[in-house]
C-alpha cells in the first residue's frame, strides 16, 4: 500500500467466464438480481437491464439444486440473446446447490460461515486444539471435491465472508472480530492452494464500515504473509438506499480503493439492482483517476499507520474540536474564527512551515493537488512528525459538480481521511448544494464512518431471490415511521441469511421470515416471530414504545 499516492495492489488474475479479474485488468463492476431464480423470464430480463447499465458480472441466489439448474437455463437464454455477462450463483447453507451450480454458471460464491459448518446459533462451543484441527479436516473433505469439480468445468469461486454469518466454530475461538473473519477466509484459501486452484475471488464484508475496512486490511496482510495474492471483491453489505446507501458504500469501498485495494466492486443498494452500477462506476472512476496525479513525496509518521480505523490521531481539544470531541462540521458547529489557522497542505509540507504560527489553533488544511486526500494525509503526517497535536479540519471543494457526484466523491474523500484517523472535522464546499444539503451530507459521512451519530441509522440489504416482500417499499415505510428517532439503529433484512448476524450491533431488526411474514428482533434476540407483514411496522412501533425509546415526531425533546 502506498501511503499518500494511489497505486493498485498487485493481484493474480481470476477468470470469470470471459471477464478476467485482477492483475492489470480494470476494476470490475457487478450487481445481483433480486428476482426469484426459478422465474427464468423475469431473471433474464433483469440480467439484461443490469448488463445494459454497464455491469461486468451479475449474481443470482441459488437456495437449492433447483435454483442452481435454473441458472443454467437462464445463462443459455442470456447467451442466445447475445450477452456474455458472467453469472454467479450465490450459495448459503447448501453445499449440494454449490456442486450443482458449478456445472451451470461461471462462478459460484460460497460462504465459509455456512458451507461446511451449520448456520450460526450464537452458541459458545469449546474445542481442544486437536478437536479444532479435526473440524478443519471437514472443510477439506467438502470444499476439496467442490474445487476439483470447478476446475473440471472452468468455474471460478468466490469465497465470501460476511460479518453477519460467521460460524459458531469461528465465533467461539476468535469472537465476532475482524481476526475471526480473516481466519474464516484463510481456512478455505489454504484448501484451495493445496488443490492448486487459483480462479478465486475473495470478499469480506460488513455493514459496519469500520469493521469492513479493518478486516480487508488485515486480510491483505494475512494473504501477503502466506504469499497469496487473489483478487478482492469490495462491498459494504446492507448499505441501504438513497443518499445514506451511497455515502456508506463510498466511505467503505472508497477508502480501500484509495489504498489500492480492490479488483471488483459491488455497491449494495436497497433499490433496483441496475441502479447500483452508475454509483459503482462513479466511485471507481473517481479513485482510479488518481493514478495520473503527480507523486507526493513526504515523510511518514509510522505511528499514524493503523489497520484499525477506530484508532485516531491523538489531538488536543480546542473548543469543540479535537480531543475526545466528535468531529465537527464547518458551517454547522460554531467554531470561532480566532480558533482557526488556515493552510494549504503544500504550505504545511514546505520547509518554511513555522509551528509557532499554529500554536493553540485548529488547523484547516485544503489542497489544490490532483490527489488532495493524499496531500492532506501527508500534511497531517508532517504535523505529527513535528510533534504538533493540533486538531485538523480537512477542506475539500466540489464546486460545479452535480449533487449526486458530490455525494459519492465527498464520501469517498472525507471517508478515507476519517478511516485513516487523521482529521477532527470536515469542511465540505460545493456550490451545487444548499447549506442544508451540505450539512446533511457532512453529518451523513461522519455517521457512515462511525465517528458521529446525528440521526437514525438504517441497515437494509439490497434484496435477492430469497426476499419475499417488496424490500424497497418496506424500507421506506420503516424509515417514514422511525427516522425521527435520533441515535437508534434499525436493520431491515430480507431474510435470515445475514439477518441476525448483521444486526449484531443494531438496536432493532425487521427480518423476512417467509412469504408475507416478518420477525422483529431486539438486538440478536427474536421478540415477535412470523407476524403478518401488513402489521409489522405498527408492531415495531409498539415494541419501541414498550421499551421506552419511542418519541412522537413532534416531540421537541427528540430534536
Amino acid at each position: 500500500m502506498s501511503v499518500f499516492n494511489y497505486k493498485r495492489r498487485p493481484s493474480s488474475v481470476t477468470h470469470i467466464g470471459c471477464v478476467p479479474t485482477g492483475g492489470d485488468n480494470p476494476i470490475r463492476l457487478q450487481s445481483m438480481n433480486n428476482t426469484t431464480t426459478t422465474d427464468v423470464e423475469a431473471s433474464v430480463k433483469q440480467i439484461l437491464r443490469i448488463a445494459d447499465a454497464g455491469a461486468d458480472i451479475d449474481r443470482l441466489t441459488a437456495q437449492g439444486e433447483r435454483e442452481a439448474h435454473a441458472m443454467g437455463e437462464i445463462r443459455r437464454f442470456v447467451h442466445e440473446l447475445g450477452y456474455t455477462i458472467p453469472l454467479v450463483a450465490d450459495i448459503h447453507f447448501n453445499p449440494k446447490a454449490a456442486f450443482a451450480a458449478a456445472t451451470e454458471v461461471d462462478k459460484v460464491r460460497i460462504n465459509p460461515g455456512n458451507f461446511v459448518d451449520p448456520g450460526r446459533t450464537f452458541v459458545k462451543l469449546e474445542y481442544t486444539d486437536e478437536e479444532y484441527l479435526q473440524e478443519l479436516s471437514r472443510i477439506e473433505n467438502t470444499f476439496g471435491p467442490f474445487l476439483e469439480l470447478c476446475k473440471k468445468h472452468g468455474t471460478a469461486v468466490r469465497i465470501g465472508v460476511n460479518h453477519g454469518s460467521l460460524s459458531d466454530r469461528i465465533m467461539s475461538r476468535y469472537g465476532d472480530t475482524p481476526a475471526g473473519m480473516v481466519e474464516s477466509a484463510m481456512e478455505f484459501l489454504r484448501v484451495a492452494r493445496n488443490h492448486d486452484f487459483s480462479d478465486i475471488v475473495i470478499s469480506i464484508k460488513a455493514s459496519n464500515t469500520v469493521v469492513m475496512v479493518h478486516t480487508v486490511r488485515l486480510l491483505v496482510r494475512a494473504m501477503d504473509a502466506e504469499d497469496m495474492h487473489f483478487p478482492l471483491h469490495l462491498g459494504v453489505t446492507e448499505a441501504g438506499d438513497g443518499e445514506d446507501g451511497r455515502v456508506r458504500s463510498a466511505v467503505g469501498i472508497g477508502t480501500l480503493l484509495a489504498e489500492g485495494i480492490g479488483d471488483t466492486v459491488r455497491v449494495s443498494l436497497s433499490e433496483d439492482p441496475e441502479c447500483e452500477i452508475p454509483v459503482a462506476r462513479e466511485l471507481v472512476n473517481h479513485i482510479t483517476s488518481l493514478s495520473d496525479a503527480p507523486e507526493i513525496n513526504a515523510d511518514i509518521a509510522l505511528e499514524l499507520l493503523n489497520d484499525d480505523p477506530s484508532i485516531h490521531r491523538p489531538t488536543a481539544a480546542i473548543g469543540l474540536c479535537g480531543g475526545s470531541n466528535v468531529p465537527v462540521v464547518m458551517g454547522y458547529d460554531h467554531i470561532p474564527a480566532d480558533d482557526i489557522s488556515e493552510h494549504t497542505a503544500h504550505a504545511v509540507l514546505s520547509p518554511e512551515f513555522n509551528p509557532e504560527d499554529v500554536a493553540g489553533k485548529i488547523i484547516v488544511i485544503s489542497s489544490n493537488h490532483q490527489n488532495p486526500v493524499g496531500e492532506i494525509s501527508a500534511a497531517v503526517h508532517r504535523l505529527d512528525i513535528l510533534g504538533l497535536s493540533n486538531p485538523v479540519i480537512a477542506r475539500l471543494g466540489y464546486n460545479g459538480l452535480p449533487a449526486g457526484t458530490v455525494t459519492i466523491h465527498a464520501a469517498a474523500d472525507f471517508g478515507t481521511l476519517l478511516m485513516r484517523g487523521l482529521i477532527d472535522g470536515i469542511d465540505l464546499q460545493a456550490d451545487t448544494l444548499s447549506d442544508e444539503d451540505r450539512t446533511r451530507l457532512s453529518l451523513g459521512i461522519l455517521q457512515a464512518a462511525r465517528r458521529r451519530v446525528s440521526r437514525t441509522e438504517f441497515v437494509s440489504c439490497p434484496g435477492c431471490g430469497r426476499t419475499l416482500f417488496n424490500l424497497s417499499k418496506t424500507v421506506q415505510k420503516v424509515k417514514n415511521a422511525t427516522s425521527h428517532l435520533k441515535g437508534l439503529k434499525i436493520a431491515i433484512m430480507g431474510c435470515i441469511v445475514n439477518g441476525p448476524g448483521e444486526m449484531a450491533d443494531a438496536d432493532y431488526g425487521y427480518v423476512g421470515a417467509g412469504k408475507g411474514n416478518i420477525s422483529l428482533y431486539r438486538g440478536k434476540t427474536p421478540v415477535l416471530k412470523n407476524i403478518p407483514a401488513e402489521t409489522a411496522v405498527e408492531q415495531l412501533i409498539s415494541l419501541l414504545k414498550a421499551d421506552g425509546v419511542w418519541r412522537e415526531p413532534n416531540d421537541t425533546e427528540n430534536v
